[in-house]
């Protein structure tokens, strides 16, 4: 039996919105793309969502719009994938790591400590679909806002430091009742080819601002901002003498063309009623299958306050070395389960190791790195296949560690 790790879900439905998106004549920025921005303000509680051709461009034109930049800091996990910190050097501030708590997720504690005069902005991230405290850190911000210093006009006028959430995982992860989506003043979903909804490459921004912003204005902004700062989309342009536009100001090239937008369009009503319940039901099954190995731990998956998107099925094996772990992945494979690893600290990798991060400094980043597996979970396993998966990591675990 060969089970893939996370393979895209495609169905006739997906099939019909893409073909109906290449027989329209307009493949490109246009309706498609509207409509999936309507769906995602629909199901989640966002005011405004602008889609773009990735979340890393997403968190880019959050921190932009902020007017981050040369001599600023933003607060990110150390544990997280390497595009929340590309993000920030790509806008070029400094990146400052502060380490995680057990659940994978930021330290509301290590951020407190790592506020200082030149903090911007702080990137939360819901690392496998869990969502952050983010009411501690809502109310941090407000409580340090006499250490804000302001550089530009949207700065000025916020007043505080920006919370940008990195919500690549948790599409349909609730906080406080609600799905994440208006949690922080701005929040970034992935519709990457592996997310739980999917425009193949694709991210939205749902900005959610307090007054004086207007969203809707921080909107049409940002959508300028995403198309060269161009007066005039293409499909506004290819409208009878709609042909003279003028640029506004020098963005950047990263919209979301229609032909991607209509594979979300198809995904993401379904999402919602089918797929997700679906996730928890494989995200439970694992629960309860692996509760009574004294060598789990079991990832976060339902509090009083939060409920998992289930992105990914965060197994940690107790007490072990990193070494010991890929072993335990290499047992696994051969029984045709592909697992993963989510993630490599970025204290780990050559880039930041480079600019001077070190691993010592991020002790519970490695503690949750060094025992972790992602195992498969998406709607098309079979109860076969799951018992599989289950047999073949107990299995695996035992041969190496008994």
């Amino acid at each position: 039996m060969k089970i893939p790790f996370s393979p895209p879900d495609i169905n006739d439905n997906v099939i019909d919105e893409v073909k109906n998106s290449l027989m329209s004549g307009w493949i490109t920025t246009g309706p498609k793309v509207k409509r999936l921005e309507e769906l995602v303000s629909k199901y989640t509680p966002s005011p405004n969502t602008l889609c773009v051709n990735s979340a890393t461009s997403g968190l880019m034109l959050a921190l932009k719009w902020f007017e981050i930049g040369q001599g600023d800091e933003v607060i990110i996990p150390a544990y997280t994938y390497a595009a929340t910190a590309l993000a920030v050097i790509h806008v070029g501030a400094t990146p400052i790591m502060v380490d995680v708590e057990n659940d994978f997720n930021i330290s509301h504690t290590n951020i407190e400590k790592a506020i200082t005069k030149k903090t911007k902005a702080i990137i939360p991230v819901d690392i496998a679909g869990w969502p952050c405290d983010y009411n501690k850190i809502n109310d941090l911000v407000k409580q340090k806002n006499h250490l804000f210093e302001p550089n530009g006009e949207n700065q000025e006028k916020l007043g505080r430091i920006l919370v940008v959430s990195d919500s690549a995982h948790s599409i349909g992860a609730k906080y406080k009742n609600n799905y994440i989506g208006a949690a922080t003043d701005i929040t970034v979903f992935s519709f990457h080819a592996v997310k739980n909804v999917t425009t193949a490459e694709g991210g939205a921004l749902c900005i959610n601002l307090p007054k004086p912003f207007n969203n809707q204005e921080v909107y049409d902004y940002l959508r300028l901002y995403t198309l060269n700062g161009q007066t005039k989309d293409a499909f506004t342009k290819s409208k009878a003498g709609g042909w003279k536009y003028d640029i506004a100001f020098a963005g950047l090239k990263i919209n979301l063309p229609d032909v991607l937008a209509a594979i979300g369009v198809a995904q993401l009503p379904n999402y919602f009623e089918n797929t997700l319940p679906k996730r928890r039901q494989i995200f439970d099954f694992y629960q309860k299958s692996f509760s009574d190995n004294d060598w789990a731990i079991l990832p976060p998956f339902k509090s009083q306050d939060k409920v998992s998107s289930c992105h990914v099925y965060a197994l940690r094996i107790n007490n072990v070395k990193e070494e010991t772990r890929d072993l335990i992945i290499e047992k696994i494979t051969e029984k045709g389960v592909a697992v993963n690893v989510h993630f490599q600290p970025l204290p780990l990798l050559t880039l930041f190791k480079n600019l001077g991060y070190n691993i010592e400094d991020f002790p519970m980043a490695y503690k949750n790195y060094k025992g972790e597996i992602s195992l498969p979970i998406y709607p098309q396993l079979t109860d076969n296949e799951l018992d599989h998966i289950v047999s073949s990591v107990k299995e695996s675990v035992e041969l190496v560690l008994l």
